[in-house]
């Protein structure tokens, strides 16, 4: 499994490629909660989301062939790959579903990349993207199934742990398992690392309870970054080890959580990059007497209208 070692091999690597995001200290009033909260702001990150950590980390592990790095991709992952084949003069190709929003189908383009879209899913985009990648021989950047990946994104929670060495419970959204793989490594069990995802997207939730990795329909407000159909096989075991529950919110409350965070902070998340904050407006997650709760914020691509004026 990625461990702490891998983790700090990757955090060493990626210096001076993708930031340090602030952590933000809040009482129980400045949300209208019972408890103080501590928020990594993860959605300030390059591309505007977590996922440069792990693509940076896995073009500077690999030779990169003359025929660039593809990658398939419901948004996010997408931009942060045509990000970090920008700043290492890589070309890349970005496959994404036609169901991705014009907005993060703008990002990737906006950082040089080449993008296809195709398929009604994220699995029928990374389908058609290994077709080609065969074809190319590009260098695959796969979103979340790839130690180096995993590794990279561990680092958001090496960063919040040095950031907040007090808390006892850290809440992360999950998609395809890549970011709550890679922080549930980290922690390794020294904090409770909560699972949050759509009730629409039950992907780590199911398989858990399945006792291993297992296909299931996605669908609703956040798919696009959570929408994976099944978790990745190297994180599964890194889940079943380190990852203390996994619960499930409801598309409204979701949008709920954007608008508190609008409302209240003035940041503008993407209905994923909110998906954790969900699971304490929604009582999914009920922090026992005494818990020190961090939530991570991961992503903050979305149209800024649908959150400002809803």
């Amino acid at each position: 499994m990625v461990n702490r070692n891998d983790i700090a091999s990757a955090a060493a690597k990626l210096g001076g490629h993708v930031r340090h995001t602030p952590v933000v200290r809040l009482n129980s009033a400045d949300l209208g909660m019972k408890l103080p909260l501590t928020l990594k702001l993860e959605l300030l990150q390059h591309s505007g989301s977590f996922k440069p950590r792990g693509a940076f980390n896995r073009l500077l592990s690999s030779p990169v062939p003359q025929a660039g790095v593809i990658a398939a991709s419901g948004g996010n992952h997408g931009a942060a790959v045509a990000y970090a084949g920008r700043a290492l003069g890589v070309q890349a190709e970005i496959f994404v579903p036609l169901t991705t929003p014009a907005t993060k189908v703008a990002r990737i383009k906006s950082y040089g990349a080449r993008v296809v879209q195709t398929g009604a899913s994220y699995a029928e985009a990374l389908t058609a993207s290994r077709e080609r990648g065969s074809e190319t021989g590009a260098l695959e950047v796969h979103a979340y199934d790839h130690a180096d990946v995993l590794a990279g994104q561990g680092t958001v929670g090496r960063e919040f742990e040095q950031d907040a060495p007090d808390l006892t419970h850290v809440l992360v959204a999950t998609g395809g398992g890549g970011l709550i793989g890679g922080i549930a490594a980290w922690y390794s069990g020294s904090v409770k690392v909560v699972s949050v995802e759509p009730e629409g997207c039950p992907t780590l939730h199911d398989a858990l309870r399945a006792g291993r990795p297992i296909k299931v329909p996605v669908g609703g407000l956040a798919a696009d970054s959570l929408g994976a159909r099944q978790v990745g096989g190297l994180m599964f075991p890194i889940a079943q080890a380190y990852v203390a529950a996994a619960v499930l919110v409801p598309d409204r409350i979701i949008a709920e959580a954007q608008r508190l965070l609008w409302d209240r902070l003035r940041l503008i998340a993407e209905p994923g990059g909110a998906t954790a904050l969900a699971a304490l407006l929604s009582g999914a997650f009920r922090p026992p007497e005494g818990a020190k709760v961090g939530v991570l914020v991961c992503g903050a691509n979305t149209d800024p209208a649908k959150v400002v004026d809803a």
